[in-house]
């Protein structure tokens, strides 16, 4: 009997600990939105489609609905009361219009304010005022372990929640582009097609995350999805609003990661930071005074912990900023100041805005 009770105190206890998100979802879900793209018949594409897909019925007698061009779907939300909103840049990017639905069941059709390939965020901005919003908080903050909450469309499956946890922290997922700024947020929550672009909160409610991409061997959830950390978002963010544009600083190094035997001859207690293989010629590392060999364990107060955090971290700062670089060289830890130079990712997205924005698939 008391074996019975004991387990069953237990089980309670448990229960307890456990969140219930109704409130958050109820205080945050009317500052999500879904946002559907599609391509126009501008260029006759579609129309010449339909026309062909007729003639192979019959007396070209087809389907009473004529062809209806592509149509995609994600998700976003509101970050301010005047109608700015965010999302992934592949949710919106190429697409000639942007429609943007509330939880209220209003519609907008949205102006892109700026496009940044290299995060996968984009800002939209509607025609409205008043509108609910939701804020963010410090990713930076988020421990392994801690719960959260995502809200979006799957499948189109508007204003959907699901819940998880935290699975790891400084993911580096291949990307095409040679120049990887991103460290994301590992989370087990169910992520799927349509909830690109939505927020990941905290159990305070803050945003700390935008849901971004899925590892999957089939297309669907399978408890390993990523989200761009809102220190990021927050960055991003305020250069659109600014520019329209995100530039982002270089240092100039080829590096790798840190193995037992150079952390041994280093002198550092465990495998960390960033190895330079190379010093790029004429770079700002080099007119620093940095060198092949060096091993950067500190960038401008931020631990490199392994050689993928150390671009993250530069493409926090802006072009001409200073920075102070810790290494480990023969043994001894030096200092060093470097004013960062431009990205080559700058020259793109300084690029005109996009002209005519064609659907691109997800």
């Amino acid at each position: 009997m008391a074996l019975t009770l004991a387990f069953a105190w237990s089980i309670q206890a448990g229960a307890a600990e456990l969140p219930n998100f109704a409130d958050l979802v109820e205080r945050s879900a009317p500052a999500i939105v879904e946002i559907s793209t599609s391509r126009t018949n501008s260029d006759n594409l579609f129309e010449e489609f339909d026309e062909l897909f007729r003639r192979q019925f019959p007396n070209g007698q087809g389907p009473e609905e004529p062809f209806q061009p592509p149509r995609s779907v994600g998700s976003g939300f509101i970050v301010s009361d005047d109608g700015f909103v965010i999302t992934n840049n592949h949710v919106v990017e190429g697409a000639e219009e942007i429609r943007v639905h509330l939880n209220d069941r209003r519609v907008f059709v949205a102006d892109v304010i700026g496009l940044d390939e290299p995060s996968d965020l984009a800002l939209l901005k509607l025609d409205a005022e008043n509108l609910p919003f939701v804020g963010f908080g410090d990713s930076e903050a988020l421990r392994i372990g801690d719960w959260v909450l995502a809200i979006g469309s799957p499948f189109g499956l508007e204003f959907s929640a699901s819940a998880g946890i935290v699975s790891a922290k400084g993911r580096t997922v291949p990307r095409r582009s040679s120049y990887n700024y991103m460290s994301f947020i590992q989370t087990d929550v169910a992520i799927n097609q349509g909830n690109s672009g939505g927020p990941l909160f905290n159990l305070e409610g803050e945003v700390i995350g935008i849901n971004s991409r899925i590892l999957s061997s089939t297309g669907g959830s399978n408890g390993v999805s990523f989200a761009i950390p809102s220190n990021v978002a927050v960055n991003v963010l305020d250069q659109l609003r600014e520019t329209g544009v995100v530039r982002r600083g270089l240092l100039g190094v080829q590096m790798r990661e840190v193995d037992y035997e150079m952390a041994r001859d280093s002198g550092l207690p465990r495998p960390l930071g960033a190895f330079i293989d190379r010093v790029q010629p004429a770079s700002p590392a080099e007119r620093a005074g940095l060198r092949d060999g060096d091993i950067i364990t500190s960038f401008n107060g931020h631990e490199i912990g392994y050689f993928t955090e150390l671009p993250f971290y530069v493409g926090q700062y802006r072009p001409g900023a200073s920075a102070e670089v810790i290494v480990h060289r023969e043994g001894e830890v030096s200092r060093f100041q470097v004013t960062l130079g431009s990205s080559p990712t700058n020259a793109a997205t300084a690029a005109p805005e996009p002209a005519p924005r064609t659907l691109q698939p997800q």
